[in-house]
């Protein structure tokens, strides 16, 4: 009786004293985070060093985070790209080939495991707002979808404004907000911009000179060119002032201060030579990474790919995802989409293809400790543009693997529409930016360029017998790779 006294007393004791302890702990301030995604560009800011863009919102998060120099997309077409950095694997294992809107129905398998779904499930709020473009809706479920008088995603001012009301609310859970403008990506008849000044409320509109632009080296140098490349740079400077508004909505509610914020892209600029491309003015894009919790600002040279924006964003908060329920597949073999979970079954760790690149973000110098190889992957823009590339970048090297080399390389059809390219059809013209018309329509079976050397991409190694060993080492690596991310395409290296 007496033991039995004694030994409750003291239980009790030790749990008064233990919630003492917790009590006494300081609360950790909440982990929020917001992942803006531009569509369709590249470099054309000037924190990147463009010197006619007009970005000064987009600059100012650039100075006060880090700005990585060597980010790329896996695969340079919007739906696919996006589908990449919302579950950490490749597209060619979650089945999200290409465009899941339009003739393409691409979608995502259902068992794959979502950036937005794994952070509701670790107790976070979740909203969509801008751009989806990802599909099925349940395999990326957000709690919230804030699209009111956002004018088709272009209006970023009010998509801002719309965010503010939503990270206001009355809600002590932390918060994942996607936040996705259309600009500065073409609309049918160009650029979406109009005359009136008051067309997108709250967005004040910059013009620019045609004649005054500079095209890059990639590009060609003509009027047709100059307009579109103008009209492209009023439709990134849109995007810059609803960026402006959103980080002053962060501010305002008090919350700059206990949020990731990340500014990427989906692919590069809606310009034949970029977009859909694994060239790097396609897949090479702005990453832009505000940690509030290191000190750190300036630039890294880590090889990132947005294979690796899941595992980042789960590591900075500390989530774990929950396990992913077994899956029994399809009779006859059938694919994964649509299988159901299995019983009694033990579930599996859910893994990814990329990898967290927090410590990228304290090393201005991460590519010479372990941050130096990456792939890509995009096989479809449109169910049309069928055109499987691979690629690997190692170093200084980068290899592409074009499987479908036959074929001649396939446009988007907003790209070939476009003013630029339509000159070069009419024209004949035998060279297109730098590289001739012939060459960028019709490609050999591998391409191996020196970055360093030859920036431009100009000068296909793949068959210099000085480069053949290294050449033969990156298509082992690219081989494996597939095999080890379960890329149907894999076998047309023994069949074709």
């Amino acid at each position: 009786m007496i033991r039995t006294a004694l030994l409750t007393w003291f239980l009790m004791s030790w749990a008064l004293l233990a919630n003492a302890d917790d009590a006494a702990k300081p609360k950790l301030a909440a982990k929020n985070v917001v992942v803006i995604v531009a569509d369709d560009l590249g470099w054309q800011l000037g924190c990147y060093g463009d010197k006619q863009a007009k970005t000064p919102n987009i600059d100012k998060l650039a100075a006060e985070g880090v700005r990585f120099t060597r980010a790329y997309c896996t695969t340079a077409s919007c739906s696919a790209s996006r589908s990449v950095l919302m579950t950490g694997l490749f597209n060619h294992a979650t089945g999200h080939y290409g465009h899941a809107h339009g003739d393409g129905h691409f979608s995502t398998y259902d068992s794959v495991r979502t950036l937005p779904v794994m952070m509701t499930e670790a107790g976070y709020r979740t909203c969509s707002i801008g751009k989806y473009h990802l599909a099925p809706e349940a395999t990326y479920h957000f709690e919230a979808y804030r699209n009111d008088g956002i004018q088709g995603s272009r209006n970023s001012v009010r998509m801002a404004e719309n965010a503010k009301s939503w990270i206001t609310e009355k809600d002590d859970r932390p918060f994942f907000l996607y936040w996705c403008s259309t600009d500065p990506h073409r609309a049918a008849q160009g650029f979406a911009n109009s005359p009136k000044d008051d067309f997108y409320p709250g967005v004040t509109p910059v013009r620019f000179t045609a004649d005054k632009m500079r095209v890059p080296s990639w590009l060609p140098d003509a009027s047709e060119v100059r307009q579109e490349w103008a009209e492209f740079y009023e439709a990134i400077n849109r995007l810059d002032q609803g960026v402006g508004t959103l980080m002053q909505a962060l501010q305002d509610s008090g919350h700059w201060d206990d949020t990731l914020v990340l500014f990427l892209a989906d692919n590069g600029p809606p310009f034949p030579g970029a977009k859909t491309t694994l060239y790097d003015p396609g897949a090479r894009l702005p990453l832009i990474v505000r940690d509030p919790t290191q000190p750190r600002r300036g630039t890294t040279d880590a090889l990132a790919c947005w294979a690796d924006i899941t595992p980042t964003i789960l590591d900075w908060c500390g989530v774990t995802p929950k396990p992913a329920p077994p899956i029994v597949p399809r009779e006859n073999g059938g694919s994964p989409e649509g299988a159901r979970p299995a019983k009694n079954a033990k579930t599996q760790p859910v893994t990814f293809h990329g990898r967290s690149f927090l410590k990228a973000l304290t090393d201005e110098h991460a590519a010479k400790n372990g941050f130096d190889e990456i792939f890509g992957s995009h096989t479809f823009h449109e169910v049309t543009m069928y055109y499987p590339m691979r690629s690997i970048i190692s170093g200084r090297h980068k290899l592409i693997f074009n499987i479908a080399h036959e074929l001649p390389y396939p446009f988007a059809s907003d790209l070939y529409a476009s003013p630029t390219w339509q000159m070069a059809l009419k024209s004949k013209l035998p060279v297109y930016g730098l590289r001739s018309t012939s060459a960028y329509i019709h490609r050999p079976r591998f391409e191996f360029y020196d970055l360093v050397a030859d920036p431009d991409e100009l000068k296909n190694l793949a068959d210099d017998p000085e480069h053949a060993k290294l050449v033969a080492e990156l298509q082992n690596k690219l081989k494996a790779w597939q095999k080890q991310t379960r890329d149907p395409w894999v076998s047309k290296w023994e069949y074709e």
